[in-house]
């Protein structure tokens, strides 16, 4: 195999694409509180840790999932599960769900060795600690954290569906890290919004649409999550309740910070996020359908780019 080849597997192990656009969590987050610019040190070494931290952590979620995943593997039978490959029809392909972009669990697939991939998620587990120490050390320290919560939401897949919770607060990790880089004694009121608005922006967008496409693998396997124990009804309801309560809140911290941006900044996270977050997922309750839970998900995951690129146009 070659280079690049091998490359490839090595980001398609880390979701690269969605780990990309989830940095745009901590660089919104810093801004809005901020209301301007960290400094240049700053902001580079936490681009770098950023960058390091969810490399390695979704590289994580396939480590302590190798065997259920490939447990999944050998069963799949779904069109929309994490292994398929073959196009059947342009309107009904994994290419729509954005962590399939790239090659979904290469190890599981026995296209990347198991030991190469906990180098690779070992290594850039370093870089991120040594970059978010540098920055302040209870970064690091919520690091470390966030790898722990990781491998407890891996392991509750057939435990139970309260590990969306927990995914919540690991989705929230990146972001209060970001704060303490820049502020070691952040607001609470503000770390408080914050957190609900990404805890529920998780629940409602990315875990409950991604765990709907494989529901029916899911099944046949007994894992508890959302889908499998409350049906697609419910699910899409709570989805949507959750995706309300994120754009809540994310309206009120737009309308509490970035002064002289009162009401610009409110309407235009309203705007955006109706798009994103609560037409899809309006569709979805209607529709129940697998296409319309990867479509909530495709748009979900682009919320905090689109919150960040609202923030840096007010504030430069």
């Amino acid at each position: 195999m070659n280079a690049i080849k091998r490359i490839k597997l090595y980001l398609a192990l880390s979701r690269t694409p969605h780990g990309v656009l989830d940095m745009a969590t901590p660089a919104f987050c810093v801004l809005l509180y901020l209301g301007g610019f960290p400094s240049a040190g700053i902001a580079g070494i936490g681009l770098l840790t950023a960058f390091a931290g969810y490399t390695a952590i979704y590289a994580f979620n396939d480590i302590v999932d190798y065997r259920s995943d490939r447990e999944q593997f050998a069963h799949n039978t779904s069109p929309y599960g994490p292994h398929r490959k073959k196009i059947t029809h342009p309107e009904n392909t994994e290419q729509r769900y954005l962590d399939s972009l790239m090659v979904r669990h290469p190890m599981a697939q026995g296209l990347l060795p198991f030991k190469e991939g906990l180098a690779w998620a070992a290594g850039w587990s370093v870089v991120a600690i040594i970059g978010a120490w540098l920055l302040n050390p209870v970064c690091a320290l919520i690091f470390v954290l966030g790898a722990g919560l990781e491998a407890l939401y891996c392991l509750m897949w057939r435990v139970s569906p309260w590990r969306a919770v927990v995914s919540g607060f690991v989705k929230n990790m990146g972001a209060v890290a970001a704060l303490f880089a820049v502020d070691p004694d952040p607001s609470f009121s503000f770390m408080l919004m914050l957190f609900a608005c990404l805890f529920f922006w998780e629940i409602g967008g990315q875990n409950i649409p991604a765990d709907w496409t494989d529901i029916a693998d899911d099944r046949r396997l007994g894992a508890q999550t959302i889908p499998v124990r409350i049906g697609a009804r419910n699910s899409a309801a709570l989805a949507l309740a959750c995706l309300c309560i994120s754009m809540a809140f994310c309206l009120l911290l737009f309308f509490i910070s970035l002064e002289g941006a009162k009401w610009i900044a409110p309407i235009a996270a309203l705007f955006i996020g109706s798009g994103l977050l609560i037409e899809p997922a309006v569709k979805l309750l209607g529709s129940r359908q697998r296409e319309d839970a990867m479509a909530l998900f495709n748009k979900a995951s682009y919320f905090p780019a689109s919150m960040l690129t609202v923030t840096f146009i007010l504030i430069i």
